[in-house]
């Protein structure tokens, strides 16, 4: 991990670090971090863009008289570190006047350590021609035509980053990181007479090229082609009414993102994200139990090859699994050290920035709900009457993440236990806790798809995994 040579080491970051403390801060926080990206973009298979941007840079934040103050600066020389510090110590001051409760960084276990992820195939190692080549390849080895259904447009987009970061605290903390991640983003726009529809999708994993092969990309886009050519071509007008409703893994992870993750932000059950529809029925719900005792859904950052993955966060805390709902029950928070320190609990290692130029803030990492028991023809097997949605194509969630609408891609009738025709855009409107106390039967399989979580002001766009298994909710109203 020699990216930083040269231009910043760990003795400097320390310096900074104890001159916050001689000048009077309470907490000071030195974080390096540098990340090389690629960039390329593909329209109907041929190359249309690339780009390699290098973001680099040092942020500072410091408690000073309780007020937090944050700064950054491109300009790696003791006397830009320096000038850094300035800032975040005066703007520490400044902020101390005016904050009616007093920042504190609650106490945590620190690490000292080193870490990075392994690479099959270096990404630095490849030629950028090479990359092409091999994406463009790929490209034209899938048949995009399904008669009559016609393929108007097709994007991809490939972005490699390779994130290196090196952390002081003032308590303790020592941490240097080398994480490298691959994405693919596509989107398909397809028509068939007066019917259009559009899928996206992204594919994305912790390590080298070799996630280019791992996440099969081939695979995903033919499977794509194909559940638009059912909604398309072969599908009918859904039911509607009150029935048994199974869910695939796509849109059972997106509900743990969207419904369990962001309301479990300690930040936003403060109030503190309200201007960016960051709000959360945590603050005011009570119950403990809040839904099926099957459920159980867990945030952990330590997954290997995850796309959200990390060891330690932005704040040299040891990252670990993270149980937002336990049997039914809703437990913990995600937590940077302020936020625990509020609630009187020890941070879970969720602070985590976007680059130099960002504060670190509280935010997911692989969100899931956890497998049960069930084989999918189990699931199938005990419905008379019912639909199984195994794609969305759309869906919103209010600011409070308490009532959801998801739209379904690709989904099928299910009568006596057995799939039948296709129908289209199923739309299934339900609130938080309806969608967690009907559930009442889960796969026991395991599938992620990645995202690219937003949150901030300004936005900080964090790499994440969402998952689950096949889903069974009895009597929920389509």
């Amino acid at each position: 991990m020699s990216e930083a040579v040269g231009l910043v080491d760990f003795i400097k970051l320390e310096r900074i670090v104890e001159e916050a403390i001689r000048s009077g801060a309470e907490y000071a926080e030195v974080r390096y971090h540098r990340v090389d990206g690629l960039s390329l973009f593909f329209l109907n298979g041929v190359l249309f863009g690339a780009y390699q941007p290098l973001v680099s840079g040092v942020a500072i934040r410091v408690v000073y008289s309780g007020g937090l103050g944050f700064s950054s600066t491109s300009d790696l020389t003791s006397e830009g570190l320096r000038d850094a510090l300035s800032r975040a110590i005066a703007s520490a001051r400044s902020s101390s006047f005016m904050v009616k409760n007093k920042v504190v960084m609650g106490a945590a276990s620190l690490g000292y350590a080193k870490y990075s992820v392994l690479e099959r195939k270096l990404l630095v190692d490849m030629p950028v021609e090479d990359k092409i080549n091999s994406l463009v390849e790929k490209l034209k080895s899938i048949d995009f035509k399904r008669d009559p259904m016609r393929i108007s447009s097709y994007t991809l987009s490939y972005n490699e980053n390779i994130e290196y970061k090196m952390l002081v605290t003032s308590d303790g903390a020592v941490i240097e990181s080398r994480v490298p991640r691959v994405s693919l983003f596509y989107n398909i726009s397809a028509s068939s007479g007066e019917r259009r529809a559009n899928r996206w999708n992204m594919l994305a994993a912790s390590g080298g090229f070799e996630v280019v092969d791992k996440v099969k990309l081939e695979e995903e886009i033919n499977d794509d082609l194909n559940s638009l050519y059912t909604s398309l071509v072969k599908a009918q007008s859904p039911p509607r009414g009150r029935m048994d409703v199974v869910l695939g893994p796509e849109i059972v992870g997106l509900a743990m993102h969207e419904s369990v993750g962001h309301p479990s932000e300690a930040d936003r059950v403060l109030g503190r994200e309200a201007a960016q529809a960051g709000l959360s029925y945590r603050r005011e719900y009570r119950e403990p139990q809040f839904g099926s005792e099957l459920v159980t859904v867990i945030d952990d950052p330590t997954i290997p090859g995850s796309y959200g993955f990390y060891l330690y966060d932005d704040e040299g805390v040891p990252a670990r699994r993270r149980f937002l709902i336990n049997k039914g029950r809703l437990e913990e928070l995600l937590h940077n050290r302020e936020t625990a320190a509020v609630f009187n609990v020890e941070s879970n290692a969720s602070a985590r920035a976007t680059d130099y130029r960002s504060e670190p803030i509280v935010r997911m990492a692989n969100t899931y709900m956890a497998p049960g028991d069930y084989t999918f023809e189990e699931l199938i097997e005990d419905v008379r009457e019912g639909v199984y949605i195994r794609k969305y194509m759309e869906w919103n969630i209010d600011d409070y993440r308490w009532n959801a609408r998801y739209v379904g891609l690709e989904a099928y009738i299910i009568k006596d236990g057995r799939l039948g025709d296709p129908v289209r855009d199923v739309v299934l409107e339900i609130t938080t806790k309806e969608f967690f106390s009907n559930i009442d039967a889960i796969g026991r399989d395991l599938e992620f798809s990645a995202g690219t979580c937003g949150k901030g002001e300004p936005s900080q766009p964090m790499p994440v995994w969402m998952g689950g298994p096949h889903i069974r909710l009895r009597g929920v109203r389509l």
